[in-house]
């Protein structure tokens, strides 16, 4: 009979009959896990299991592959600290959506809860917006290499050089020098500052950053499973470049919009 104790953060929390809910969880030694908590629709559960929040968890099942019954206890109340700002909360639930679709179930994956624990601790403190976005966007970074496809951004994917590094290949990840990518300048990804590249305004390197991780998203997590770009990255995305790219001075913007097509 399966039965553990861990903590945890609720990622997903979805009505399961009269009273009871089926809530996901990314565990610190167990990874992903659903499992039925019975009056998890209850006054007193409600604000318990929400997306973002660590809990304590209990989890019993009859046999391995049973969902198995999920007690959860509140350690910390992230999402009451999110709920009112619009972009963190999208940025938490795109959080949660990402890991829903980079990790597999029940696979210990110590490095993921370690690093998703601290970006919601950054999200729920009172960091101004584009520091903790470009501390998402590394999160990102991170999770892609969780799901194999690690980004090269440390040097020249053509001449091996680490300085000068300008682009992104979109289908390699891998980042390359102004020299080095010539012609094909119009179809590169742009590397943001903080990643390595050329040092703009922090608001002009974040909407570089999540174009350039958002790519490689959808295409490496959900594209390889005929999926869509899950619908809270996607609207992050559009907020950011909604509330960032007026910030641009219009004669240092760089228009990007079709860069990794083709």
């Amino acid at each position: 009979m399966p039965e553990w104790t861990d903590n945890g953060i609720i990622i997903d929390c979805r009505p399961h009959g009269e009273d009871a809910a089926i809530v996901q969880v990314l565990t610190k030694d167990h990874g992903r896990y659903a499992g039925l908590v019975r009056g998890g629709q209850s006054r007193a559960m409600r604000p318990v299991a929400q997306p973002g929040n660590q809990v304590a968890i209990r989890f019993r099942a009859r046999l391995d592959e049973h969902l198995g019954a999920m007690a959860i206890e509140l350690i910390d109340a992230n999402a009451a600290r999110i709920m009112d700002d619009r972009m963190r909360l999208m940025a938490l639930t795109s959080i949660c959506a990402l890991v829903q679709g980079a990790v597999a179930e029940r696979e210990p994956v110590s490095t993921v809860f370690d690093a998703t624990e601290a970006m919601i601790g950054l999200l729920s403190s009172d960091v101004e917006t584009p520091l903790w976005l470009a501390a998402y966007i590394r999160w990102e970074i991170g999770l892609l290499a969780v799901a194999g496809f690690g980004l090269e951004l440390q040097r020249c994917a053509v001449s091996g050089v680490t300085e000068g590094l300008r682009y992104v290949s979109p289908r390699s990840g891998a980042a390359v020098t102004l020299d080095a990518a010539g012609e094909h300048t119009p179809r590169l990804l742009i590397l943001p500052g903080f990643l390595g590249g050329e040092s703009k305004s922090l608001e002009e390197d974040v909407i570089n950053g999540i174009r350039m991780t958002g790519h490689f998203i959808a295409r490496q997590i959900f594209g390889v499973h005929h999926q869509p770009m899950a619908e809270a990255r996607q609207r992050l995305q559009d907020m950011v470049v909604m509330q960032f790219d007026q910030d641009i001075p219009a004669e240092t913007r760089i228009d990007d919009l079709s860069a990794g097509e083709g």
